[in-house]
């Protein structure tokens, strides 16, 4: 495995985490399923107003070939040996007794929902991948999404499995990577033009 080192002192969490693409196939037990997603419950959202729902389906449930039909191709090369395909969908309005508003925080919320269940998963010897590469046109029908709710990624957890399962291209990249340097991230005051 890639070594890898932060520039600054933080938890070895954040560092073990990567996104492996090679899954043994086996199952995850509900309870399991349903840990990593209580931490997404908790994470922090504008107002508490929590706009994620979480659609799940479980390796040979009722729902799962649906769900992996809503993956790109080349996800589905993959990501068909995980454990579990979460979709997070978020609420693009806030709801209250005044009426309706547009909820401008719902994708940053439900992102960082992602990364406290990505996190939780780590915790319990799983790993997770997030994905953008969806079928988004098709999702609405098959998740059945009300209006001004909105499918913003999904992703697998499982455990690791052997990359000689991975189509070819794939066994060499799966290794953790690294991360710009953090001063090209981070600006004190406003940022300059990018040429």
């Amino acid at each position: 495995m890639t070594e890898r080192n932060s520039e600054h002192p933080i938890d070895e969490a954040f560092l073990s985490r990567w996104s492996p693409r090679a899954f043994d196939g086996s199952t995850i037990d509900e309870a399991d399923l349903f840990t990593i997603m209580e931490a997404g419950r908790w994470a922090p959202s504008a107002s508490n107003y929590q706009p994620w729902r979480f659609l799940y389906a479980r390796r040979g449930d009722a729902f799962w070939d649906d769900a992996m039909s809503l993956l790109i191709p080349f996800n589905q090369g993959w990501a068909h040996s995980a454990s579990a395909l979460v979709f997070i969908v978020s609420d693009e309005l806030t709801r209250g007794p005044k009426g309706d508003a547009p909820n401008h925080s719902h994708s940053f919320d439900c992102g960082t929902a992602w990364g406290f269940m990505a996190m939780q998963a780590l915790q319990m010897g799983f790993y997770t991948h997030g994905m953008t590469g969806l079928e988004f046109d098709k999702a609405p029908g098959t998740l059945n999404l009300p209006a001004n709710f909105r499918l913003e990624a999904a992703f697998v957890i499982g455990r690791r499995g052997s990359p000689e399962t991975l189509p070819d291209g794939l066994r060499e990249r799966e290794t953790p990577n690294q991360r710009r340097p953090l001063a090209e991230s981070v600006i004190n005051g406003p940022m300059t033009p990018v040429c």
